[in-house]
């Protein structure tokens, strides 16, 4: 990789990426941090990569300028949890307290962004399984264990060996969309696709579901703009 500038008002930097697969130039602006990434096929030389993007500029400015701004977590930031915005305030003893309006996070403030992400990850672990299990239990298959990452492109995953693998920042959602992704990837226990038979399993175990996947279409990537110094 390597870096270069797209001057402007303000300039735009650049991630450079040759790739042997790639048949074309492409451009991604990552939801997670702004990264605009400039994808190149090995035979291109890099000046008409560098020409594309120019010629891009106005889509990369118009992207950049709707994306919403990253929020360092910390004592005093709001931070939704399971839809409920709560406010992360000093606590007392050892254990991190969730309240109707505040997190209480024991220790110094230099300790508070880590002390949350370990509070949501455990709470999203729990709530999750708990879900997976409900839902497994009426699809009638199995689930062979459970895992959270922080993924950028997708929100869970179900694996043929029975294996599913969730987004811990799905705590920070309504719960009713936690729920639907649950059930979304438990579904693929019986079909392995998004074929009609998938959707109708969906519907069987959880119910409609175009509410919580509208919101996460328009509203998903907003839970990725917390950032916990990890």
């Amino acid at each position: 990789m390597a870096d270069r500038v797209l001057q402007g008002h303000p300039d735009i930097a650049l991630t450079l990426r040759r790739s042997a697969r790639a048949r074309r130039i492409t451009l991604r602006i990552s939801s997670l941090d702004g990264r605009v990434t400039l994808t190149m096929p090995n035979h291109v030389a890099e000046q008409e990569a560098l020409d594309f993007a120019r010629q891009k500029e106005r889509w990369i400015r118009k992207h950049l300028a709707t994306r919403v701004e990253d929020v360092v977590v910390g004592a005093g930031t709001p931070l939704p949890i399971e839809g409920q915005l709560r406010m992360i305030v000093q606590g007392k003893g050892r254990r991190v307290v969730m309240t109707e309006d505040e997190l209480l996070v024991p220790g110094g403030s230099e300790a508070a962004a880590a002390r949350t992400l370990g509070f949501l990850k455990a709470r999203a672990r729990d709530v999750l399984a708990a879900a997976c299990d409900d839902y497994a239990r009426r699809l009638g298959r199995p689930y062979h264990g459970l895992t959270l990452r922080d993924t950028r492109s997708r929100w869970g995953s179900c694996s043929s060996a029975g294996r599913l693998m969730f987004s811990w920042r799905l705590i920070l959602a309504p719960p009713e969309v936690l729920q639907y992704v649950a059930a979304h990837e438990v579904a693929h226990l019986e079909q392995m696709n998004h074929s009609p038979a998938f959707w109708n399993a969906v519907t069987r175990i959880h119910g409609p579901y175009d509410t919580q996947r509208r919101w996460l279409r328009t509203e998903g990537n907003a839970l990725h703009r917390f950032r916990f110094g990890d």
